[in-house]
């Protein structure tokens, strides 16, 4: 294959939710179901698994032993967190490479997902060894430098930390397939995205940095129009502009979920979710598909029991 279109590759996510309603309102509905859920869950979380999260989340970068046991005490919640998003991601894969397997609105929990869980482990292990890895020798090279020249060693600090992100982004950008070939072609791959995505670095960058933009574009519009009902609704029922921000917070713990004004924003959110999910995932397989071509399984013909 000889190249692909970054922008048809940025706008597939909201090219397939605009043509199947149907799947895009079945995903808004988990994404809805898998809110609530959370706010469940954080409201019973026993406080070692709280632990976790918060030593996960602190500014302050954790030693190595503190992140193994954060890691540990968090792996019930990471472990539901990595489920989610790799059903999510499948059921764009299935909807983009396998159309006509449509059961579920497209989602389930089988062996492609847990396929995409392993890649995606093994994925964030190398990228925080990517990370560790270029500091290092980024950091020894600033050091040399320092020895030679203490004043510009300490000039390039700055530099150097910035170049060691772009070098390790850059080699995600050209790993970013993984996922999408390991589900196409049914067994992990990682490093197939490697040879497809040479000469092809700008062009899929650019296809995910438009793909974000225009999410964050139809996302702040959505919020500003929901925002300005709000505000109306307030001000038609004798209250301030000032009271909207208290419309969609909860009051008064788990019932306070109840109330109109959180659940509208709990439905925006979940939409923009079910949005957010589709724009992300997209690019990725159609730059599969058109630097690798088909995948080579007949899948079309047998497709998984739903």
């Amino acid at each position: 294959m000889s190249g692909f279109s970054a922008s048809e590759a940025a706008l597939e996510g909201f090219r397939i939710t605009r043509e199947n309603p149907r799947a895009f309102l079945t995903w808004v509905g988990a994404s809805f179901a898998i809110n609530v859920l959370v706010i469940v869950i954080d409201a019973i979380m026993p406080a070692n698994i709280r632990q976790g999260l918060e030593t996960i989340n602190a500014t302050d970068t954790p030693t190595p032993s503190q992140l193994l046991d954060a890691l540990i005490l968090a792996s019930p919640i990471l472990v539901f967190a990595l489920t989610v998003m790799s059903v999510m991601a499948a059921a764009v894969y299935r909807l983009i490479f396998r159309h006509d397997d449509a059961h579920f609105a497209y989602m389930r929990l089988g062996a492609d997902e847990l396929r995409l869980m392993g890649v995606t482990v093994i994925f964030v292990g190398l990228a925080i060894g990517l990370v560790f890895a270029v500091s290092m020798v980024i950091g020894i090279v600033v050091a040399l430098i320092s020895v030679v020249a203490p004043g510009l060693g300490a000039i390039l600090q700055v530099p150097a930390a910035f170049l060691s992100l772009l070098i390790v982004g850059a080699i995600l950008v050209r790993l970013s397939l993984a996922p999408v070939a390991t589900f196409a072609e049914r067994r992990i791959r990682i490093f197939e995205s490697w040879q497809l995505t040479r000469g092809h670095f700008w062009p899929l960058l650019g296809a995910y940095a438009l793909a974000i933009c225009c999410f964050v574009a139809v996302a702040l519009l959505a919020m500003l129009v929901f925002t300005m009902a709000a505000g109306a609704i307030v001000v038609a029922t004798g209250g301030k502009l000032s009271d909207v921000s208290e419309l969609v917070k909860p009051q008064g713990g788990l019932m306070g979920y109840l109330a109109a004004g959180v659940l509208a924003s709990m439905i925006l959110s979940s939409c923009l979710s079910a949005l957010y999910n589709a724009v992300i995932a997209a690019p990725g397989a159609v730059a599969y598909l058109q630097l690798h071509g088909a995948p080579p399984h007949p899948w079309s013909a047998q497709p998984e029991a739903g």
